[in-house]
């Protein structure tokens, strides 16, 4: 398969490449050069199906061109190695509990992905120089990635963070790693961090110098794997044996990775009808659905931190998979929008009704179910991170305590061990450079 640059379709790479190389050299992202339809008879057999299952026909599809299928399916059985239930909430609106891996996020589905796709790689290459990962993160991808990334051979790891912007136990989960693992604590905003991974990419004596490839959703090794749930999720309510004639599925979205896999998803051919793009006070994706002009601005904190993205990257990928239409875009995906107040409320209220804790983030896209799903309508929304991950906000708006995970304390116990840097570029390459 040949993967090709956002900016340029002229500018083409391997899977091999684009996944060690992360950005294209002109700093668009790649998007693979088609999207194979999977055949009727999987979605016909698909509610017997596991997890690992079901991720190995979607992996074979997207990747078996490119990888040996027994060394696929080894990467993909031992990457999804952990249970993704979906809880029905109330009435006919479910959880998708994303939150079961090794630290307690979405995002452990990608990062495991990526490292053991990027492992294989490394091991075949005739280039055997380390391979330096960048991340910025907002909150859970840092974590998912160097915990994926712990103790590989070969590999080190850079993760970039705002400072004071990310969750005590976020933190924790990656600045205590040591090893092959390097936190930098960036006095800035999430976007601050993701210009400077991006303009390592774009340093060309940097990259002579050293081996650079990101692990934030930019890489198509990150960004693809998760679609893997939504077929899980389909999976799990056609097994039920709900109605899965009118299934929509509301993502808390911030850099715009994980709808845009969804999305993806649907073009291979998963039966949704329809996708909420649910943002926090950071909206920049719904006012380009009310608009049709894509206007980005400095990020605003929120207690939806991982989602407070103020110039989402993987837009660029939902406008070329709609070939640039905002008529396409807009027949797939509706938006909304809530502060704060809206989110706790949203918290409160449901775990009085329910008993369900929501995190933040799974708040905005349950909120966007309750005020968007029609009666005939199944609802699913993401609940991307156990809410003990936000353990102070999430007691102090439901007024009750929350039980604090094995995997979550044991992180919490470790010794920070961070690097402080500005915003400034040269900073940064001096720590990349030592």
């Amino acid at each position: 398969m040949i993967y090709y640059s956002t900016n340029n379709s002229k500018i083409t790479a391997t899977l091999e490449e684009a996944v060690v190389k992360g950005l294209a050299s002109d700093r668009g992202l790649f998007m693979p050069e088609r999207i194979t339809k999977l055949p009727a008879s999987f979605f016909e057999k698909i509610g017997g199906m596991s997890l690992q299952e079901i991720s190995y026909t979607v992996a074979s599809a997207l990747f078996g061109e490119d990888v040996e299928d027994d060394v696929l399916k080894g990467i993909v059985y031992d990457a999804m190695n952990f249970d993704i239930p979906l809880v029905n909430v109330d009435g006919n609106k479910y959880s998708l509990e994303l939150f079961h891996g090794p630290t307690l996020a979405f995002k452990d589905v990608g990062a495991r992905f990526m490292a053991r796709l990027l492992g294989y790689f490394n091991s075949k290459s005739d280039d055997k120089s380390t391979v330096n990962v960048l991340v910025a993160t907002s909150g859970d991808t840092g974590s998912a990635v160097a915990n994926g990334f712990l103790g590989v051979d070969g590999v080190k790891v850079f993760v970039l963070y705002p400072q004071g912007k990310v969750s005590d136990i976020q933190e924790s989960q990656f600045t205590t790693l040591g090893k092959n693992i390097t936190a930098i604590e960036v006095s800035g905003t999430f976007d601050d961090c993701q210009a400077l991974v991006k303009n390592a990419f774009m340093d060309k004596a940097l990259n002579e110098q050293m081996k650079l490839t990101s692990a934030n959703s930019i890489n198509v090794a990150r960004f693809l794997p998760q679609m893997f749930y939504y077929f899980y999720a389909y999976a799990q309510l056609a097994k039920s044996g709900k109605d899965v004639s009118n299934v929509v599925v509301a993502v808390p979205s911030g850099n715009f990775g994980n709808i845009c896999s969804a999305l993806i998803g649907k073009a291979m051919g998963l039966p949704i009808k329809r996708f909420i793009a649910a943002n926090n006070r950071n909206d920049v994706f719904y006012q380009y659905l009310q608009t049709g002009k894509y206007e980005p601005r400095k990020s605003v904190q929120t207690i939806a931190n991982a989602m407070d993205v103020g110039d989402p990257s993987n837009f660029a990928r939902v406008l070329d998979l709609y070939r640039q239409s905002h008529e396409a875009i807009c027949g797939d995906i509706s938006g909304c929008t809530y502060n704060d107040e809206q989110i706790a409320e949203t918290m409160k209220a449901t775990y009085s009704r329910t008993g369900y804790v929501l995190d933040p983030h799974g708040a905005v896209a349950y909120r966007a179910l309750e005020e968007c799903l029609a009666e005939n309508e199944t609802g699913i929304f993401l609940e991307t991170a156990h809410p003990a991950k936000f353990r102070d906000t999430v007691e102090r708006i439901i007024g009750a305590e929350i039980s604090l995970p094995d995997k979550l304390r044991a992180f919490m116990q470790g010794t920070k061990q961070t690097v402080k840097i500005g915003a400034d570029y040269e900073e940064f390459r001096q720590i990349l450079s030592r």
